[in-house]
């Protein structure tokens, strides 16, 4: 999985050390710059997912740093992480376009997740708009729905099943990568989120097995084929 990238502006380096090392830990790729000068510059060269601005700082200020993003028309979510607790500033922050004020000394616990909200808002769903109607050989599976149909008969899938099965379904003919699949029901991937995907493999395999056309195909250590026959017929 490619690691978000992450700039964290701010002159005062023990903080700065702290925050790079924290987020590193938490599978992000991250720059720290010491002054918005240096921010700007590497902004200018570099894509970055978000950014962590500091307000006070020598050279140009994360106010005026974040001014400027907006005026060259950069965009990239930014965080302004300061000491400046007054209500006009955090308005003036918000009143610029910050994602988010946060005041020093702050949990670095409740950083990590205002950036992780952060991150999944400016992420487009690539399935967002995807079909949810699919003809699968002699059966209709309606996602919006949790229904598996084959004739007269109705089976109405579990939540999981039901988004495996749309996965499947949306890449059919063609490799579904296992553990982008894992992470894309359960949030995450490891050992046992993998197993559990797998038994949801099984179960869509018994349910789909009255149509010979339709076969869910293992592709070792890689993932599973939705391949559908088109040519073979059913007495």
């Amino acid at each position: 999985m490619i690691k978000k990238k992450i700039l964290v502006v701010e002159d005062d380096l023990n903080l700065g050390f702290l925050l790079v090392n924290f987020l590193q830990d938490e599978n992000f790729d991250v720059k720290l710059c010491k002054n918005g000068l240096e921010g700007l510059s590497y902004i200018e060269k570099n894509h970055y997912d978000l950014c962590l601005l500091d307000v006070m700082m020598p050279k140009l200020n994360g106010f005026a740093l974040a001014k400027i993003l907006k005026e060259k028309n950069i965009k990239i979510p930014f965080v302004f992480i300061t000491a400046k607790s007054l209500k006009s500033d955090c308005i003036n922050g918000y009143q610029i376009g910050a994602e988010d004020y946060i005041t020093k000394p702050f949990d670095e616990e409740e950083l990590l997740c205002k950036i992780k909200v952060i991150l999944r808002r400016q992420t487009k769903d690539p399935y967002a708009d995807a079909a949810t109607l699919f003809n699968l050989g002699n059966y209709v599976f309606n996602y919006s729905r949790q229904e598996l149909s084959l004739a007269e008969n109705t089976h109405r899938l579990t939540e999981k099943e039901n988004e495996v099965l749309r996965l499947l379904c949306l890449n059919k003919n063609k490799i579904l990568k296992r553990e982008a699949a894992v992470e894309r029901i359960y949030g995450k991937a490891d050992y046992f989120l993998g197993r559990s995907f797998d038994v949801y493999i099984s179960r869509l395999r018994k349910l789909l097995k009255k149509d010979p056309c339709i076969e869910i195909q293992n592709v070792f250590k890689v993932g599973f084929i939705l391949n559908i026959n088109e040519g073979v017929t059913t007495s």
